[in-house]
């Protein structure tokens, strides 16, 4: 009878320590890390609401498998050394299950290795970074379209589309600005065609008026902007007052509606390459509409695209994390992952589809154009 005793004390002891991290028989545990007090807080505070609202919807129509979903969201205030103490907290204090929806490029490369570390899957972060899919690592699964592939996918169309004869680029001298030029070159070379003029600025500048006047002294007809929003608003700006008016070309980067509230009518024009669409409260498509006035009932103010990215983000999770079973493990999530097919969603993004070797679910984006005061999509989707 002690001998039975002790076996079922140690066989208890060993199921316990191989429980999965985050998951009860009522409970999945999810962890993200958002700017909330930085520089780019308007997108976390975004996507954390989208994640929010995708939360609750579930939890009401009984969770997944019968466990409710409860979502901990860490201030980084954009800073990697503080993403590094809130992974850190989430993955060995809050016992997450998983990571979702983190943002920044930065963010995500200082805190994955404390994921990794612990088994803990780094899922659809917000950044169109290429290191958030390569290399290959399990434990990793990206939605974002790199801005490499957005540039060298869009930017031929472009060109032939306006038949521009000189293409040239202003872009923010980090990573993320070489990173849409590399793309627009590999896409010109498609084309054998080479950049006209470079031009790069420093981060946080707010003067553009030399690289403006370098662009318009080599006669460019389309500008690629390696920017984001102030940058943008800077650039087409100056050139404007200056009697410049190229094409002007971003990453889904300046796809937000900061742009055409903060820089006005003379954004009218600008296009972008991006894959969800802005949920507008005025929208024409009425699933999109029926769901901006929800979210804006919920929280009491208008959705973005950011918040859509988030909703997005836990509609995936909880699909995938359904098909594993009642069995949730790391391992029976990526089982069930890796033969995932997401169609388009009501905010229009391209199927996506996940493989035990294909960890970005589509490459393929489409442009948008800010026509009005408000983004407008122009094209259908091109894949690389």
């Amino acid at each position: 009878m002690k001998i039975v005793a002790i076996t079922l004390a140690a066989a208890f002891a060993a199921s316990a320590a191989l429980a999965q991290q985050g998951v009860t028989k009522d409970e999945i545990v999810l962890g993200s890390i958002q700017d909330l007090s930085g520089p780019i807080a308007a997108f976390g505070k975004q996507t954390r609401l989208g994640m929010m609202l995708r939360v609750d919807e579930i939890n009401e129509q009984g969770g997944v498998n019968g466990r409710k979903i409860k979502l901990l969201v860490e201030d980084s205030a954009y800073d990697p050394k503080r993403a590094v103490l809130a992974a850190q907290k989430l993955v060995n204090q809050d016992k997450i299950f998983m990571m979702v929806g983190h943002i920044g490029t930065a963010q995500n490369l200082a805190a994955m290795p404390v994921q990794f570390e612990k088994n803990i899957i780094n899922f659809m972060p917000v950044t169109a970074a290429r290191e958030m899919y390569e290399p290959f690592h399990k434990l990793k699964y990206s939605f974002a379209v790199p801005y490499y592939d957005q540039m060298r996918v869009m930017l031929p169309k472009m060109v032939k589309d306006k038949q521009a004869k000189k293409v040239c680029a202003i872009y923010q001298d980090d990573e993320f600005g070489l990173e849409v030029v590399r793309g627009a070159e590999a896409g010109l070379k498609t084309l054998n065609m080479e950049m006209a003029e470079k031009t790069s600025y420093k981060r946080g500048a707010t003067d553009f008026s030399s690289q403006v006047a370098r662009m318009k002294a080599a006669n460019c007809d389309l500008v690629v902007l390696g920017t984001i929003i102030r940058e943008t608003i800077g650039t087409i700006g100056e050139s404007r007052k200056t009697g410049f008016n190229p094409t002007f070309l971003g990453s889904s980067a300046a796809y937000t509606d900061l742009i055409h509230k903060l820089g006005g009518p003379a954004m009218n024009g600008l296009y972008a390459s991006m894959g969800a669409q802005h949920p507008y409260l005025d929208e024409a498509s009425q699933p999109i509409r029926f769901w901006a006035n929800k979210y804006k009932t919920k929280f009491n103010e208008d959705p973005t695209v950011f918040s859509a990215y988030g909703y997005s983000i836990i509609d995936a999770f909880a699909k995938a994390a359904s098909k594993a079973g009642g069995n949730l493990t790391t391992d029976s999530f990526i089982k069930a992952m890796d033969t995932m097919t997401f169609p388009p969603d009501m905010f229009g993004s391209a199927e996506a589809t996940y493989t035990p070797k294909k960890r970005l679910g589509s490459a393929s984006s489409r442009l948008s154009q800010i026509v009005d005061g408000k983004w407008k999509v122009v094209s259908d989707y091109v894949t690389p």
